[in-house]
């Protein structure tokens, strides 16, 4: 590519020209200016220009962009460069101004005819012509400063310029201003009009420049450095303060409002007034001003004095059906669950207090809300009596699960200067239900953990103490909340994990595991019918046989409540489902789903659910030297614990294996202890116990064991090693063994008797002191199995041995 650069031309009046067509920009003669051609019609005028003198008449486009207007500047081409897209990269200088006559069509431009435009230049200049002269220089300097965009070149051409044209020429193409006054400048031909229109726009524009040089001072005068961002917006409200348009304060009249009409104790009003007065005075874009909106919305959505739930369902039950409030709400939770006896008289007993308190005009003093706490193995119901419970008193039910919360501010909330701060999980359930007395569940919350951030556990304290909740203090709120009116029901697998001062705030009711009978009942009245109306045969004739339930429960499933039971249940049904859809039942009236029919058997479960997931504990059918069988507890239920022992030659040295913690190791110590303490009442084999080993082995190695419970079972089985007699058959035993031979009291009393009795053991043996524990419980559990009381070692080992060791005292019996 050649640069090529134009001389000077002469002018001649009338000459036709190529429209050189430009959008938004007007050409002022005696001004050079660079540009891109990048367009046909400018491509196609520059090529004709070219062919000719150089030189094009440069237009502006009218706003529709189709036509130009008829005024205009002749220009010349002083360089051009042609790029490789087809392109011109121009300089043009402008020469004078023109009309155009008339135009005609020359390939893909136009052609004009340009005459001339008048230019009435005085050929003197009087004392108020150079006064105006002088006055539009002044202005432009002052423009210039403003604008910070008016080149040194042209300040020095503007003040340097003796003529009145060429300044206006020059200034015009300086001003920052649209197209259309620019063409109004160029229309003018009289140079002192010309003059005067220009220092009339340069006069405004330096105005405009002046109020927001006002405006952007008195915003920088009260904002610091970390508050710039927000420069605009205090722009425009200067701007509309110029304009007589102040901000209204509506947002905080409607926050006030919301306050109040939640009627906060006087506290929390005089808190939330200070904070709204805080709130007045900062920018509304600030990060400040952010947080103390966040805050003042929580104290405005939390529910406050007096909101409460309205009349209970078993009042409502109540006037339905002209019971008792007590009978409506024992039918609900009936309804709803199966057993759980203990659980539901202390509920009746709430509902008794709150009557007559209510009946006695004393319910503005209310009811203190319990802290209950369900303690039993998975699937036994617990959440699900929650939201019974809140049912039956009609209240709202919230939960939140602890399982895994380590950060205390889970609890009490962060305080409100971190970046994204809320209030805890109890302030979020309360804003949630909007109500100050709903059953709010606190799930699992044996499963607390704690680390570096705090204890979670400690900040429940406060908010299980019925004689502290009531001024419940979260760090976010700053306030004292009331949690009196709540009903806290906590749910846990095991009292293990849970600290003791936390413990021992709540009242502890145990959700025993459920037994063979319990299960069968729950199935039938629940579980089946819930199951084939969630899988679309509620209308069909589907029935489960007792026997094939039971079948379920005891090869199917190994759990202590009734989830596996549930989900069995639910396999049964899908696959019921499936077979009723392939011989199109339901499909159409020749086949309603009313007409299947299907009963569920024993020998219907392999085709249903397949092999059989569970075999029986490791129990022999026969005794066995050296084996007795233990009961234990866990988290899912009951199992048994058996416990095998041989003895050879040695140094008596006791070998414990199968994966036993060291309570359980302390036990084995204890019994063998007791047994060389007494090997002179028993007909011992072995001839020099401390010259014997003794390898003692609970099966099952992979699954950790530990607790005191087995001492009794362990000191039985190297008792049969010893004398070389088995223990008596289907005999399950528990109880803790001391160095004197006394037998401690066990937990967890019905779910080993759970695992005895589906391990088909005949007869159990028990401490004395759980006989008011055998009592309590259900009946078709006790007239399962057979349990004998013992108070000694001694006492438990006639009954295994059948007296074959020693006569003993009389044996207890039930």
């Amino acid at each position: 590519m050649k640069l090529k650069i134009f001389q000077g031309l002469s002018r001649k009046e009338g000459d036709e020209f190529p429209l050189l067509p430009l959008r938004e920009m007007v050409f002022f003669p005696q001004t050079v200016i660079p540009m891109f051609v990048t367009y046909k019609a400018g491509i196609a005028a520059v090529d004709l220009a070219l062919g000719r003198d150089g030189r094009l008449f440069a237009a502006c486009l009218k706003a529709e962009g189709r036509e130009t207007h008829s005024v205009g500047t002749v220009v010349r081409l002083i360089q051009h460069l042609k790029l490789p897209d087809n392109t011109y990269r121009v300089m043009l200088q402008g020469e004078y101004r023109g009309i155009i006559a008339n135009a005609a069509m020359a390939g893909d431009c136009n052609l004009v005819r340009v005459v001339p435009a008048a230019v009435a230049e005085p050929a003197s200049q009087s004392p108020e012509f150079a006064a105006l002269i002088r006055a539009v220089q002044k202005s432009f300097v002052q423009y210039a400063e403003f604008s910070k965009k008016v080149g040194a070149e042209t300040l020095t051409a503007v003040d340097r310029t003796e003529s009145p044209e060429r300044l206006g020429n020059l200034i015009g193409n300086a001003l920052a201003i649209k197209a259309g006054r620019k063409l109004d400048l160029l229309r003018i031909e009289g140079t002192r009009e010309r003059l005067e229109k220009l220092l009339e726009l340069i006069e405004r524009e330096n105005e405009i420049f002046g109020l927001q040089r006002n405006i952007s001072g008195k915003v920088k005068s009260r904002i610091d450095r970390n508050q710039r961002e927000y420069f605009l917006h205090e722009q425009l409200k200067e701007i509309n303060k110029e304009l007589g348009k102040a901000e209204g304060d509506d947002e905080f009249a409607d926050l006030e409002r919301a306050v109040e009409a939640r009627n906060p104790p006087e506290e929390v009003l005089r808190k939330a007034q200070k904070e709204l007065s805080r709130l007045r005075k900062l920018q509304p874009f600030s990060p400040e001003a952010g947080v103390l909106r966040g805050y003042l919305e929580w104290i405005a959505d939390l529910p406050w004095n007096g909101t409460l739930c309205g009349p209970a369902a078993t009042d409502t039950a109540a006037q339905d059906t002209g019971e008792g409030i007590l009978e409506a709400a024992e039918k609900i939770l009936d309804k709803d669950h199966f057993g759980l006896r203990k659980a539901k008289e202390r509920i009746l007993e709430f509902i008794a207090v709150r009557e007559l308190i209510a009946k006695n005009a004393d319910e503005s003093r209310g009811v203190k809300g319990p802290i209950l706490c369900f303690v039993g193995p998975p699937g036994t119901g617990k959440t699900s009596l929650g939201k019974s419970v809140a049912r039956a008193l009609g209240r709202h039910f919230v939960r939140i699960s602890l399982g895994g919360v380590r950060d205390e501010a889970e609890i009490r909330g962060h305080r409100k200067t971190y970046v994204g701060a809320l209030p805890g999980k109890i302030l979020q359930s309360m804003r949630k239900v909007q109500v100050m007395d709903p059953v709010f569940l606190l799930d699992e919350i044996d499963k607390l953990s704690h680390d570096f951030r705090g204890d979670p556990a400690s900040a429940l304290l406060e908010v299980l103490d019925p004689e502290q909740n009531s001024s419940f203090t979260d760090h976010y709120l700053e306030v004292s909340y009331d949690l009196s009116r709540v009903l806290f029901i906590a749910t846990a697998n095991s009292l293990h994990g849970i600290p003791y001062p936390l413990l021992d705030r709540m009242e502890i009711i145990e959700i025993p595991g459920y037994g063979e009978n319990e299960k069968l009942a729950i199935a039938r009245q629940f579980l089946v019918p819930k199951e084939l109306r969630e899988n679309g045969l509620a209308g069909a004739n589907i029935h489960f046989k007792d026997e094939a339930i039971l079948e379920i429960e005891r090869y199917w499933t190994m759990e202590s409540g009734v989830r596996g039971l549930e989900r069995e249940i639910a396999r049964c049904v899908r696959r019921i489902a499936k077979e009723a859809v392939k011989k199109n039942y339901g499909a159409g009236p020749e086949k309603p789903l009313e007409s299947y029919k299907k009963t569920v058997r024993i020998k219907d479960l392999e085709k249903l659910l397949g092999w059989r997931k569970y075999k029986n504990d490791v129990v022999f059918k026969e005794a066995w030297v050296g084996v007795s069988y233990g009961l234990a507890w866990t988290e899912t239920g009951g199992a048994m614990l058996p416990v095998e022992t041989i003895c050879f030659k040695g140094s008596g040295e006791l070998i414990i294996t199968g994966n036993l913690g060291d309570v359980m190791k302390e036990s084995a110590r204890i019994a063998l202890s007791y047994l060389r303490s007494a090997q002179d009442r028993y007909q011992f084999t072995v001839a020099d116990i401390g010259k014997t080993d003794f390898h003692i082995h609970v099966p099952e190695g992979a699954i950790p064991k530990d607790g005191p419970s087995a001492g009794i079972t362990l000191a039985a089985s190297i008792l049969s090693t010893l004398t070389g007699k088995a223990p008596r058959p289907a005999t399950a035993m528990t109880g803790e063994l001391t160095l004197t031979g006394r037998i401690l009291p066990i937990g967890g009393l019905k779910e080993k008797l759970l695992a005895a009795i589906r391990n088909r053991m005949e007869m159990v043996l028990l401490p004395v002191d759980n006989r008011d524990d055998w009592e309590d419980l259900d009946k078709d559990i006790r007239s399962a199995i057979k349990a004998d009381f013992v108070e000694t070692a001694d006492e438990a080992f006639a009954l295994l041995f059948d007296q074959r060791i020693r006569q003993l005292r009389t044996r207890r019996k039930t």
